[in-house]
C-alpha cells in the first residue's frame, strides 16, 4: 500500500518545520511556505497563498492529499487595532474554511490545530473540550471562528486545541524558549509570567503525536492537544533552569498586567484524557524539556 499523502500548511513555521522532519519519516508529505521558506526546501514543497481559494484548489487538484494539516496562521495573541482585523481574518477564518471545503470536495481528513486561548482562563484549571468557550484575543477569536467553519463545511475533520508550544524554534521561526535558554547561558534576566497557566506541549511531541493520529482512525471532533502538567512560565523557567545549571536568580517573577495590551488569560490548562483515551503516551514537562535539550537540533 502506498503511504498517505499528506499536505502541510504553514510549513515555515515552528510547528511546521517539526511536522516537516517528522512526517516525511513515514508518509508523503507536500509542504507550503509563503513569506519564508524554513526548512521546506528540504523536502517536497511549494510556496503557496493559503488566502488564495484557485491556487489552493490546484494544489489539491494537482496532488490529492488523503490528510491536511492546517496550521497556517496569523498567531500573535497580543495583535491588536483596527488594522489587524481584516489580514488576521482571511487567514485565520476564509482560508480556514476554504481549506476546509476543498478538503470535503476531496473526501481528504483535515487536521487543524486550533489553541487553548479559545477557553475562558477564569473558569477553573484543567478544562475538558465541552468547557464554556470566551476568546480574549483577536487571535483566539478568529481560531474559534476557523472551528466553526471547518464543523460547518465537513463532517471529516479533528480539531486540535493546541496549548503553549515550547522549543526550540528552526531557522527564522524563533520563539519565547529560545530567548529564555540564550539569556540563561549568557547570564541575563528573563521576566516570566507567575499568573498565567497553560499544559505546555514541546514541538517535537507535537509532531510526533500528530503522527499517530495520522495513523489511527479517530472520528471527528474536538481534541485537547496539551502537555499533562499545569505550569506557569515562571514554574518552566525554573525546570529548563535546573535541567541547564542555570543560575535561577535570573527569573525575574513578573505578571501579565505588566504587559500593555497583552491579552490575561489566568489558566487555560486542559485536560488531556481524550487524546490519551486513543492510545497516546505523554512525557511529562520534565521529560519533554530533557528531550529538547538532548535533541537540540
Amino acid at each position: 500500500m502506498p503511504p498517505l499523502k499528506i499536505l502541510i500548511t504553514g510549513g515555515s513555521g515552528k510547528l511546521g518545520q517539526y511536522l516537516n522532519i517528522e512526517l516525511s519519516r513515514h508518509f508523503s508529505i507536500l509542504t507550503l511556505h509563503n513569506a519564508n521558506t524554513g526548512n521546506t526546501p528540504e523536502f517536497n514543497n511549494l510556496k503557496a497563498d493559503v488566502t488564495n481559494f484557485i491556487e489552493l484548489k490546484n494544489i489539491f487538484d494537482y496532488y490529492k492529499p488523503d490528510i491536511v494539516i492546517h496550521t497556517a496562521a496569523l498567531a500573535n495573541p497580543a495583535f491588536h487595532g483596527a488594522e489587524y482585523d481584516k489580514p488576521v481574518y482571511d487567514v485565520n477564518v476564509r482560508a480556514t474554511e476554504n481549506i476546509a471545503k476543498l478538503c470535503e470536495m476531496n473526501s481528504a481528513k483535515l487536521i487543524y490545530t486550533s489553541t487553548d486561548l479559545v477557553y475562558a482562563g477564569y473558569r477553573g484549571s484543567m478544562l475538558k473540550e465541552d468547557a464554556k468557550t470566551v476568546p480574549a484575543s483577536l487571535y483566539a477569536e478568529t481560531k474559534l471562528m476557523g472551528e466553526l467553519k471547518i464543523h460547518s463545511a465537513t463532517g471529516n475533520y479533528i480539531i486540535l486545541r493546541t496549548a503553549l508550544l515550547f522549543g526550540f524554534g528552526l531557522n527564522r521561526s524563533l520563539s519565547h524558549f529560545d530567548l529564555l535558554y540564550k539569556n540563561l547561558n549568557e547570564g541575563k534576566e528573563s521576566k516570566l509570567f507567575t499568573d498565567q497557566f497553560r499544559t505546555p506541549l514541546s514541538l517535537h511531541e507535537a509532531a510526533r503525536v500528530i503522527g499517530e493520529i495520522c495513523k489511527t482512525d479517530i472520528q471527528s471532533g474536538i481534541i485537547n492537544f496539551g502537555g499533562i502538567n499545569r505550569v506557569s512560565r515562571f514554574e518552566m523557567g525554573q525546570i529548563l533552569c535546573r535541567l541547564i545549571g542555570g543560575d535561577e536568580r535570573l527569573l525575574i517573577p513578573s505578571s501579565m498586567n505588566d504587559f500593555p495590551n497583552y491579552p490575561a488569560v489566568a489558566d487555560v490548562s486542559m485536560d488531556t484524557s481524550k487524546l490519551q483515551s486513543y492510545g497516546i503516551k505523554q512525557l511529562d514537562f520534565e521529560e519533554a524539556t530533557r528531550e529538547i535539550i538532548k535533541n537540540r537540533i
